[in-house]
Formats: structure tokens, C-alpha cells, sequence
């Protein structure tokens, strides 16, 4: 069976919000970009340089990131712009701040990402649009990272506008650039084990497009997407989600053992811990555990193939947890033949 996502393609542009209609959110009215309005929305910035500067030197670095955040509303200024606070915004704890209260700024992120759908089908993405979208991308981020503004960031629903470039299938290294930087941002809004992004993700059914990505993505991208649906399963109403139709439950099973098997792209030992953590989550549900048992591919219990956990106590605790808990799964429902396997037919109807 195949779960698949019944929106969010890259031809459903009218399915995303509105920028427009988030003012509350966004704080995005009609630009009047001067110094005197970022500075008295936008946080004071960390300097750039070294941990003690003098006071002088602080305020020119303030400055200067603040003059890149109002650069990002000039198409002109904008490329460079995007490109520099990119590659400093980890010195600077409270770019995401500037970044979400200054005025417009989102939205010309927004419009950066949104120029670009129409590239994805046919894929015609060039590598010098890929390099820039993903500066855009890296600065939605740094906004979905920061405590304060990752609330307002979902309740907008800009993670949506990712969306479609989840669902490409294509595999050109431009659009698998841009895979692999959004899947970074929705990694960090589950980082946390954020609830409220937990269930915003679940409700936009992001599931399938992380599965997707985990079929056709390159090793660091089937990383980061498994990571994600890790923290999904880890949440108990991500487990419940996932569990409660066997479309969902053997849509994830199957995508986690293709990888497993796979021959043209065996997982990294990062890759198989991830993996065998999702399987262990999946055993911890009875329903699922019982159907693990058949569906468990059998490379996980050969000593061989896990040799590379040898040094990794975590992911070999989680083995034997998983496999204990497959073991209890079997006993418990060959306690019950008599409706043990129709009980589990019926109650996934």
C-alpha cells in the first residue's frame, strides 16, 4: 500500500497560504524600510567578532546584520543579502528575531521559494537558483530554530510552503539541494520534541513526503528524513498516527525496509541506528509489533549485518529491545489463536 499525501504538489500553489493574510503572524504591511523601524522591532544583535569588543564595535555589527535584513526586501540587494546572513546567522542568536519582526522580510523569503515551483515539473532547476532558494531556506531555519519564533513560524503555516519540494521526484543534484535544506528545516522544528510541531506535522501529513524523500533521496537526505520521522513515532500521538490504519503502518514499514535491503545504497551505521529506533517505536504499539514479526527484514537479525552497531551501545539496546519486543508481541497473540491474527485484520478495517 501506498500513503501519499492527497495535496501539496508543486501545481497546487493555490493549496499554500497567503503571506498577505498573516499579518498578525508576520508583521508583513506595506514595506517603509528605514533604520528607525527595524531598530525599534528588530532584538539588539551579538557582535560579530571577538567574545569582548568594545561597545563601538557591537553596535557596527548590530548595524550591519540589520542593514542585511532590510536588503532581503530589495530584489537587488537581496541575493547577497540572503548569502551573508546565511553564512554568519550562527554567531548571531537573534538574527531569527530581526528576521521574523522586521518588516516584509518573511515574505521576500516567501517570494524567493515560491519563484521556484515552476522549475520542479518538469525538473529545470538550475544550480545557481538551487544555491539561492537554499540560502532562503537556511535563513526559514534559523527562524524555525529560535524558541520564540518557532510558535508564530508554524501557526502561519510557512512550513507548507516546502512542501512541494518534498514531493518531486526528481533526483537532479539542483532540486536534491533543496530537498535535503528543506527537510533541514523541519528538523528543526521537531529537534525539540516539540508537540505543537509534532501535530502540525502530522495534520499537514508531512509523513509521506519524508517517506518520499527517505525512497528517492540521497544518503544525507534518507538521514535527515528518518531522523524526522523518528521524532514523529517518539511523540505518542505521532505513534497512535501511524498505527491506527495499516495504510500508514505498512507505508512506513516498507520504505524502512527498502532501505534496509537496499543494494544500491546500503544505509550508513547514522542511517541504521535511525532506523532500527523507528522499528523499536513501531514494536512498542502490540498491533504493530505482531506485524513487525513478518515484516522485520531479516538482515536485522543477522549477526553479520549489524556488526557496524558493534561499537554503538545505543543502537544495540535498541536491537534487542525491538526483537524482545517482537518476541512478546508473537507469544501474546499465539496465546489467542482463535482471533489473534483476524483481531488485527478487523481492527485496521
Amino acid at each position: 500500500m501506498a500513503w501519499r499525501p492527497a495535496i501539496y504538489t508543486c501545481t497546487l500553489v493555490d493549496t499554500l497560504p497567503n503571506p498577505d493574510e498573516h499579518h498578525h503572524h508576520l508583521n508583513l504591511t506595506t514595506p517603509t524600510l528605514s533604520m528607525a523601524n527595524t531598530a525599534r522591532s528588530a532584538p539588539s544583535l551579538s557582535p560579530l567578532t571577538s567574545p569582548e569588543p568594545s561597545a563601538h564595535t557591537a553596535a557596527a555589527a548590530a548595524v550591519s546584520v540589520e542593514r542585511l535584513v532590510l536588503d532581503i526586501c530589495h530584489r537587488e540587494r537581496r541575493a547577497m543579502a540572503m548569502q551573508i546572513l546565511a553564512k554568519v546567522m550562527k554567531r548571531h542568536e537573534d538574527v531569527a528575531l530581526a528576521i521574523w519582526h522586521s518588516r516584509s522580510t518573511m515574505a521576500a523569503l516567501i517570494q524567493e521559494i515560491v519563484s521556484i515551483y515552476r522549475y520542479l515539473s518538469p525538473p529545470r532547476l538550475s544550480m545557481a537558483d538551487s544555491t539561492r532558494v537554499c540560502y532562503a531556506l537556511a535563513l526559514l531555519k534559523c527562524v524555525a530554530s529560535h524558541r520564540e519564533t518557532r510558535t508564530p513560524f508554524l501557526q502561519a503555516g510557512i512550513p507548507l510552503y516546502l512542501y512541494p519540494f518534498l514531493n518531486t521526484s526528481s533526483v537532479e543534484k539542483p532540486i536534491e539541494y533543496v530537498r535535503l535544506t528543506s527537510l533541514g528545516v523541519i528538523g528543526a522544528l521537531v529537534k525539540y520534541d516539540d508537540a505543537v510541531a509534532i501535530n502540525f506535522l502530522i495534520q499537514t501529513e508531512l509523513l509521506p513526503l519524508c517517506l518520499r524523500a527517505m525512497e528517492m533521496g540521497t544518503l544525507l537526505s534518507k538521514t535527515v528524513a528518518t531522523l524526522i520521522v523518528q521524532k514523529v513515532l517518539m511523540d505518542e500521538v505521532g505513534l497512535q498516527h501511524v498505527c491506527s490504519t495499516a495504510e500508514r503502518f505498512y507505508s512506513v514499514c516498507d520504505v524502512l525496509a527498502f532501505m534496509v535491503t537496499s543494494r544500491v545504497e546500503p544505509p550508513s551505521v547514522r542511517l541504521l541506528k535511525y532506523i532500527i529506533i523507528c522499528y523499536r517505536r513501531l514494536s512498542e504499539n502490540l498491533r504493530a509489533s505482531f506485524c513487525l514479526n513478518d515484516r522485520l527484514p531479516k538482515e536485522l537479525r543477522d549477526a553479520d549485518f549489524i556488526e557496524c552497531l558493534r561499537d554503538d551501545p545505543e543502537a544495540m539496546s535498541c536491537l534487542r529491545q525491538l526483537l524482545q519486543n517482537i518476541g512478546i508481541a508473537a507469544a501474546t497473540f499465539q496465546a489467542h489463536q482463535q482471533g489473534g491474527v483476524n483481531y488485527i485484520i478487523r481492527s485496521w478495517r
